[in-house]
């Protein structure tokens, strides 16, 4: 079984940071620590992350899924070269 490098390992992490099912991790927790925010200001007091998550999966998560698929796949247009 191979040895793992300070090195080896902290470039195992940078690839994990830039997959892109890690960037959609992080997308959907802050969309959900969002909610968390609203939601908990709405009611005065801190609800949780948990209440939190799955209240944003019950209400927003496809919705959510469906506009960010729908973005990713909308190239963004090159700014146009100035002569």
């Amino acid at each position: 079984m191979p040895t793992l490098t300070p090195q080896t390992n902290s470039g195992s992490r940078e690839f994990v940071k830039q997959s892109s099912l890690y960037q959609e991790f992080l997308a959907e927790r802050e969309e959900i620590l969002k909610h968390k925010w609203i939601e908990s200001e709405r009611l005065g007091h801190d609800i949780g992350f948990e209440r939190a998550l799955l209240d944003w999966i019950r209400k927003h998560r496809d919705s959510w899924r469906a506009a960010r698929r729908a973005q990713l796949a909308t190239p963004t247009p090159l700014p146009e070269a100035k002569e």
